[in-house]
Parts: structure tokens; C-alpha cells; sequence
């Protein structure tokens, strides 16, 4: 399975949220943080806290899955 780039992750909250959602949806995915402890998280400051890959056939179902979290907080 291909995975392509879905979107920028703000927070580790809403990474935590967005994990637990697909793993309850078992839609398969992965998360890169961008946090580097040389640096002290500043790449997460300047980039986001993350990004996520997924199946280009889960995008919508993901970005709406993130567009809701993005409402409730």
C-alpha cells in the first residue's frame, strides 16, 4: 500500500485524538512528528507538531476526521 502526505498535525493532542479515532476505524496510517531533540522542538514550532500518511483512498474520511477534531477544541 502507497501512502501519500494527508496533513499537518497541530498538536500532540490532536495527534492523540486523530490516533485513537483511526485505530477504532481500523484505517491503517502513519504519524510523523516533527519533534527532534537536538533542537528542542523547534522544527514542531516553526512546521507543526506532525504530519500524516495514509492510503490516498482514506484522504476524505481522514481530513474530515481532523476537521471535526479542529471544530470541538
Amino acid at each position: 500500500m502507497e501512502y501519500v502526505r494527508i496533513a499537518t498535525i497541530e498538536d500532540e493532542f490532536e495527534a492523540q485524538i486523530l490516533q485513537s479515532i483511526l485505530e477504532e476505524r481500523q484505517l491503517n496510517y502513519f504519524l510523523k512528528s516533527f519533534y527532534d531533540s537536538a533542537y528542542d522542538g523547534l522544527f514542531q514550532r516553526n512546521y507543526g507538531w506532525g504530519v500524516i500518511f495514509a492510503s490516498k483512498d482514506n484522504e476524505k474520511e481522514i481530513l474530515e476526521i481532523i476537521d471535526d477534531i479542529r471544530k470541538t477544541v
